[in-house]
Parts: structure tokens; sequence; C-alpha cells
């Protein structure tokens, strides 16, 4: 079962120095019909101006990962962690008990990134931050993990929940499968180009959610870049 979310459909607002749209309901944007998808509870799609970002500000029990898609994002924090985070890269930040963080696009043009949230898990645990590259060429035909919750997903990065992030790049008239289970759920986001499943389109910044599905069939309709999230 697919159900697909055009990019046109999607919640946000224009702050200037900030363009966001959310695949599901975040700040003013309310919509008791996205309000999460398992455990999945927040996908922001954020363009950030040239020299702007987000000031210092808290967070607690959530897994957020940041997919870099154009640009850099520069991440600072109480842990006094610092890090450059480029496009094709992926950092993620376990809140844990607690953490304050500032995001700022030290750049002189503009970030575009994917900001997922995911309900943790475990909870009661020290905060945490780590970032690693995940080039584009490794994932050509096949997806990658890129964070997990699992332990046998030893080249992701960290996460405290039943969840994977995953990313891959598939050239036009391409298909790749995915083994979701049936009883899982799944969230994809073309960051780029255009795919098929089960009959639908799904095109650049859309999202589609998937479930009763056991095997996730993917056809690109065009050079097609994706992300995405595997639930519980």
């Amino acid at each position: 079962m697919i159900e697909v979310r055009p990019f046109a459909s999607l919640g946000g607002a224009d702050h200037g120095w900030l363009n966001a749209k959310h695949h599901f309901s975040f700040a003013e944007y309310q919509d008791p019909a996205r309000t999460r998808w398992g455990n999945l509870r927040v996908w922001n799609d954020d363009v950030i101006a040239p020299n702007s970002g987000f000031p210092p500000h808290p967070h607690s029990d959530m897994e957020i990962i940041t997919y870099v898609r154009t640009g850099a994002i520069s991440h600072e924090d109480s842990l006094g962690n610092k890090g450059r985070t480029a496009a094709g890269d992926v950092q993620v930040m376990s809140a844990g008990t607690g953490i304050r963080h500032a995001e700022y696009n030290a750049e002189d043009v503009p970030t575009t990134l994917f900001q997922i949230w995911i309900l943790p898990t475990r909870t009661g645990e020290s905060p945490s931050w780590g970032a690693r590259p995940f080039p584009q060429g490794d994932r050509a035909g096949r997806f990658v993990v890129l964070a997990s919750g699992f332990a046998n997903d030893n080249e992701a990065l960290p996460i405290r929940t039943d969840a994977r992030v995953l990313g891959a790049t598939v050239k036009a008239g391409e298909t790749i499968e995915y083994r979701l289970g049936a009883e899982r759920r799944a969230y994809l986001v073309p960051a780029t180009g255009a795919v098929e499943i089960e009959g639908r389109r799904v095109a650049a910044r859309d999202g589609a959610a998937i479930s009763a599905t056991e095997t996730l069939r993917i056809t690109a309709l065009e050079d097609s870049e994706l992300v995405m999230v595997d639930a519980a």
C-alpha cells in the first residue's frame, strides 16, 4: 500500500532565511492525518539562506538525522562538538537526556537538506553527535544504510531507535528492491528525479508513505537520488 504526498500538498512556512516544507505536523503546521508514520515523527525539507541558520536551542528524547542535499551545514552543541556536514554527508544527533545545539549555513550559497526526526526506543541515555560522508557512488543501484538502530549495520551512524535511514542513487530505467517486511512502514522521498512504486509516480521532494509491503520495488523514471526511512 502506498500513499503519495505531493510536494505541493506539504505544509510549511517561509521565514526569509529559512523556507521549510513539512511532511508531518510541525510548528504552526498541524494536520491530524499527518502526525507521524510509525516512529518517524518529522521530515522537513529545508532551504537555508547563506550565512544564516538556527541559533542555539534545546532538544531531548529525539533522534535527529540531517541529510545534506546541497551546500553544507555547520554544527555546534553543548557537548563541545563542532563539525561541517557537506552535500552527500549525514549527521546524527541523539538528543538523549538533553542537548543544546546550533545549525548554521556558513556558506555563500543556499543549503538544502532533509531534517528527519525519529522517536527513540531507548531513552535516559546521554546525548551524542556524529557525522560521516556517504559517497553517492557507493549507493549506485542499491540502498545503503546511513543511520541505524540495528547492531549489524556496522557502517551506519548509530541511532537509538528501531529504524533505519537509507540512501540510494538509481539510473533511469533501473529497478531496485528493498525487503521491508509487511509489519513495517517506509517513508521515501526522492531528493532528485522521479520514481515509480506500485504504479504510482513519486516526483522529486514528494513523499511516499508505504505499508503492508513485503518487498519494495522502485523503478527510476529519471536519474534519482533517494532517501528512505524504514520504521517500526
